[in-house]
């Protein structure tokens, strides 16, 4: 066979594998660098210069953590109160009247279930959201991917917290877990998939899904048994919200420090963090005070005014560890929660909700992952 030929059926070979490997390699392989399993750790109430200023009471968080990955010194809250930041987190879906108040009565929904042109919810009130309002959870349900939500105190009190899995109260009822008792610091507010009838009504799931924080070492076991997307919920003591606790500590920014001195090592050293891992360390709100915003964000129609006295939830920072990551990464870049939606929801090709789709909205960009 004459040499020109043989170059010619080799080139097509080439071509051919190539065509045949982009076709049918697996997702993980095409999109190598892309976190595929996501830890977040919600903590509760801290302005930027408290927790990340020089007379810090965090120093695990402010500075060994920053040290090992990036800190994001413009990362925002959305609102207040507390409940309003979870659900933009996880659903896209701006504050209302009650869900700024933290919802002391767990409301059903009542009015219109129909969403706006961003994704709103723009007819009715109330605190569980209709099934038209989804979360990532149901997102990634829908998708195959696996998630959880890992809970600390929820059902070490049965009479406090009706169940030990999936706990949340019963509809149109006083919420019994807005205050902390000695044995049993889980709050409801703090736990944002059981205000979406689209989790909670899917009993058998919700209880499979949404745990007690212990199960989380279980999980952590290997790649293979951890969710691709966690949620972890420290009680109202080591969140830093109670301070002094219900059970005699100290709580506020300490006892943060003391609990992410635990469970940060546990993800960090597990198989699934080390393959392909991004853990976020997040506070949901500043004080009440700092009503500042990011990101060009805008209120949704039920509330004019987010942060309650202005646009925001004030800025909070946050801090991001993965492999993906410089250590010692600085990123001054405007973030909110909705980008961290955004940012998940790219991860894994998942459709925006909500206002993690509002023009302008950005997502975690090579500010952040250097090494990808």
């Amino acid at each position: 066979m004459p040499a020109f030929c043989k170059a010619r059926r080799a080139i097509l070979a080439a071509i051919i594998t190539a065509i045949f490997c982009w076709l049918y390699l697996p997702m993980s392989a095409v999109a190598a660098g892309t976190p595929r399993h996501v830890f977040v750790v919600m903590l509760e109430n801290e302005n930027y210069a408290a927790t990340f200023g020089p007379n810090s009471a965090t120093p695990y968080l402010a500075q060994t953590l920053p040290s090992q990955g990036a800190l994001l010194t413009q990362y925002y809250g959305i609102g207040h109160n507390s409940l309003t930041n979870y659900i933009a987190l996880t659903s896209g879906q701006a504050p209302n009247p009650q869900t700024q108040g933290d919802c002391q009565i767990y409301s059903d929904w009542q009015g219109g279930t129909q969403l706006d042109a961003n994704g709103q919810l723009f007819l009715g009130s109330g605190c569980v959201l209709p099934t038209t309002a989804l979360s990532i959870a149901n997102q990634m349900q829908a998708a195959g991917i696996s998630w959880k939500a890992y809970t600390e105190d929820m059902g070490n009190d049965l009479n406090r917290d009706g169940s030990s899995t999936c706990a949340h109260p019963v509809l149109n009822t006083q919420d019994s877990t807005q205050k902390a008792s000695a044995t049993d610091s889980y709050a409801a507010r703090h736990n944002p998939f059981m205000y979406y009838h689209a989790v909670i009504d899917d009993v058998i799931d919700c209880n499979a899904k949404v745990v007690n924080l212990k199960q989380l070492d279980a999980d952590l076991a290997s790649a293979a048994t951890t969710p691709a997307f966690s949620l972890i919920i420290p009680n109202l003591c080591n969140d830093g919200h109670d301070q002094p606790c219900a059970d005699g500590r100290p709580g506020g920014l300490p006892q943060v420090d003391s609990f992410l001195r635990d469970i940060v090592p546990k993800i960090t050293g597990s198989a699934a963090f080390k393959k392909d891992g991004l853990l976020l360390i997040l506070f949901d709100e500043a004080s009440t005070q700092d009503a500042s915003a990011c990101c060009n964000e805008i209120p949704g129609p039920l509330s004019p005014l987010p942060g309650i006295v202005g646009m925001g939830g004030g800025r909070i920072g946050a801090v991001l560890l993965s492999p993906f990551i410089k250590p010692g990464t600085i990123s001054d870049v405007p973030y909110n929660h909705y980008s961290t939606l955004r940012s998940v929801e790219d991860f894994f090709h998942l459709p925006y909700l909500g206002f993690a789709g509002a023009a302008g909205m950005q997502s975690f960009g090579s500010d952040v992952f250097s090494q990808r």
